[in-house]
């Protein structure tokens, strides 16, 4: 059984929470203690994706704070995408299968029209021993086994992304093209459903280049041809990174959106 949240070593009445060993306390607000005890029970799987979270009312008595401490811990885990309002239903954990988030880590926009889904061939998906530069960046050990994904996106018809994609093979034992050719949805759906593995941040880095010949091939254009590189680093509960992803963006009828604040 799932350890409940409210029985952890942090004391949600203080507002004081550690910053490290030697160091003084830090205020802590205490909506944000509250929202850090939800996401245990996120993390710990007390609610699984797509299912609603208890009540305001309830959470509140269980954690003997106000309804409107719980409301603004629930409004900024709202604002992240990790749940979900539903207007006369209640409050339910984001699931990548949803609509509003299935585009929250494509920021690719058609220059004209609306977002629509990529189709989805998976090149290759092996596992493999980790390269430094990948270990490193997973948290792992140069050696140890990963899971490599290669595949391309198309809109449209047209190949528009050649993506690499690395996994611990830890976590996703049992991946194989033909599950992520028989899955419809998007890969972040399977990897959470199936695989218990829920992508909740990225850090991305981007940067112009050349498509290179291999991309080139894949996606239909000279290898002089002038490509996005984006290279993300997606992270899961308690900051631990799950996956590293390298893609060649062709944006000829593309451009890529951030929103910033």
């Amino acid at each position: 059984m799932a350890a409940n949240p409210s029985e952890n070593n942090l004391n949600v009445t203080d507002g004081l929470a550690a910053s490290g060993p030697g160091s003084s306390p830090q205020f802590s607000p205490l909506y944000q203690q509250i929202k850090g005890l939800i996401m245990q029970g996120l993390e710990q799987g007390e609610w699984k994706p797509g299912e609603m979270i208890p009540s305001e009312t309830d959470l509140a008595t269980r954690f003997k704070v106000s309804q409107g401490t719980v409301r603004k811990a629930i409004d900024e885990l709202s604002s992240e995408n990790l749940l979900v309002r539903r207007q006369g239903k209640g409050t339910f954990v984001a699931t990548h299968d949803e609509a509003r988030v299935q585009f929250r880590f494509l920021r690719l926009m058609p220059n004209e029209g609306a977002q629509t889904a990529p189709e989805s061939k998976i090149v290759e998906c092996n596992r493999m021993r980790a390269p430094s530069d990948i270990a490193r960046l997973l948290e792992a050990k140069p050696g140890d086994t990963l899971v490599l994904i290669r595949r391309v996106l198309s809109f449209a018809g047209k190949p528009t992304i050649l993506e690499e994609i690395w996994l611990p093979g830890t976590l996703f034992k049992g991946l194989t093209t033909e599950r992520l050719n028989e899955y419809k949805g998007p890969m972040y759906g399977l990897f959470e459903m199936e695989f218990g593995t829920k992508m909740i941040r990225a850090d991305e880095m981007i940067r112009a280049v050349s498509a290179g010949d291999e991309a080139a091939q894949y996606l239909a254009v000279n290898s002089n041809e002038p490509v996005l590189l984006i290279e993300r680093v997606s992270f899961t509960y308690g900051e631990r990174p799950v996956e590293v992803r390298r893609g060649r963006y062709l944006t000829r009828d593309f451009y890529y959106s951030n929103q910033l604040s």
